[in-house]
């Protein structure tokens, strides 16, 4: 790909503002001063190389496309060097398309058409109206986003902003590996193998649409997503001799109705978001999530505080992996600081009311040169074994990137 830039630049037909392009190289290193109960590796390597172009031929089209590349010291990523496009693996794509879409833009229409990154909401830490936002999680409590492939437009007119989503193939959350320390077992069940069952992905389509209001000193929006939960219940099958469980993971049918607001004052933006999920699936909960948070932006401060909640109005008997629901009934918090051109500091934590689960975050980062970027982070998970966050206890750590971009 990076050849095809090269042969493009070089091209007099292509102006300099119709082609840009952007890319990385990031190596890092993981350390757990702690082994888990079924995972004794302490250190992991990752590498990771990323391309993105982005070509605009004319002023009402432009297509982008991305490619990423990775290595990886734990079996984290697949053997195969095939060429990835739905992220359906239980492993990292060794080679994967990350972004191919075309953006076509006529007045106050636009529309994207392909593989793309979708956001809804307004909130941070926990964002309960984001139902187009699949995320790697593998590291649980450092997960990035998946790319969903569909088409997704948007009208301006005046005030109002509507938008409309169509997701033909379903894109799944990647859940942690069953053998690795994300994913946790109780005591009990210590001696009992697990085995993959794999996966039994919907077929049908996915849709959402939104409407937003932009107002004289304040903001709202109200949504509505049909579809299906990116992240997974688990259908358990368990064999007596030899004794072993076999854990398959089904996505639920899901419909959200949500809304979010933003009301800036002298002081600080007071931010709120709701969402309530319905399903048809008989082993899923319904239930309401809620973020209520202020934030403040003073110099090279940015703060963001509030309080996440659940309400859960039909409770069913389930297995399922939700990390957006084990973030509730916390207290969360993020604060960046930016020290000067090259250097920044940030911290983010959640703090169940109970005191029976936290986590923090902290990172250092610090550019030198217009290419190089070292950063240091580390995270302290605390807590019971029978809280979501508690039960990580053991999976504190210590990381270190650099990280090259061109």
């Amino acid at each position: 790909m990076a050849s095809f830039v090269a042969l493009l630049s070089l091209s007099p037909k292509a102006a300099a503002q119709t082609l840009t392009q952007r890319g990385f190289v990031d190596g890092s290193v993981v350390l757990f001063p702690q082994e888990a109960l079924n995972d004794s590796t302490q250190a992991v390597a990752d590498l990771l190389a990323r391309e993105e172009v982005f070509f605009k031929p004319a002023t009402w089209l432009q297509f982008g496309a991305g490619l990423d590349a990775r290595a990886n010291s734990h079996d984290q990523v697949e053997d195969s060097w095939r060429l990835d496009f739905t992220d359906r693996g239980m492993l990292r794509p060794r080679l994967a398309v990350r972004r191919l879409s075309a953006t076509f833009t006529r007045g106050p229409l636009t529309i994207d058409a392909g593989k793309q990154f979708i956001r809804w909401g307004k909130t941070d830490v926990l964002t309960p109206t984001d139902r187009f936002a699949p995320r790697d999680f593998l590291n649980v409590v450092d997960a990035e986003f998946i790319g969903v492939t569909g088409l997704r437009g948007v009208v301006l007119v005046g005030a109002e902003t509507f938008e409309a989503v169509w997701l033909p193939r379903f894109t799944p959350s990647r859940v942690p590996l069953i053998d690795q320390r994300w994913t946790v077992v109780p005591a009990a069940a210590a001696n009992i193998p697990l085995v993959d069952g794999g996966a039994i992905f919907p077929d049908a389509s996915q849709t959402g649409v939104r409407w937003g209001h932009t107002g004289a000193g304040f903001e709202y929006s109200l949504s509505f997503f049909d579809g299906f939960n990116h992240l997974p219940n688990f259908d358990v099958a368990v064999e007596p001799a030899p004794p072993s469980a076999e854990l398959t993971r089904i996505y639920p049918s899901m419909r959200m109705y949500g809304g979010d607001t933003a009301v800036p004052t002298r002081l600080f933006t007071l931010k709120g978001e709701a969402a309530y999920f319905t399903t048809a699936s008989p082993a899923t909960d319904e239930y309401v999530l809620y973020v209520i948070q202020v934030e403040r932006q003073t110099g090279e401060w940015v703060i963001v505080a509030g309080y996440a909640g659940e309400v859960v109005t039909l409770r069913r008997s389930t297995l399922d992996f939700a990390p957006d629901r084990g973030l509730t009934k916390s207290i969360v918090a993020r604060v960046s600081y930016t020290i000067g051109p090259t250097r920044s500091v940030a911290f983010e934590s959640a703090i169940r009311q109970n005191g029976a689960g936290m986590y923090a975050k902290g990172e250092y980062s610090q550019s030198r040169g217009a290419h190089w970027r070292a950063t240091i982070s580390g995270v302290l998970i605390r807590g019971e074994p029978d809280d979501f966050l508690g039960q990580y206890r053991l999976n504190s750590y210590v990381k270190g990137a650099l990280r090259y971009s061109f």
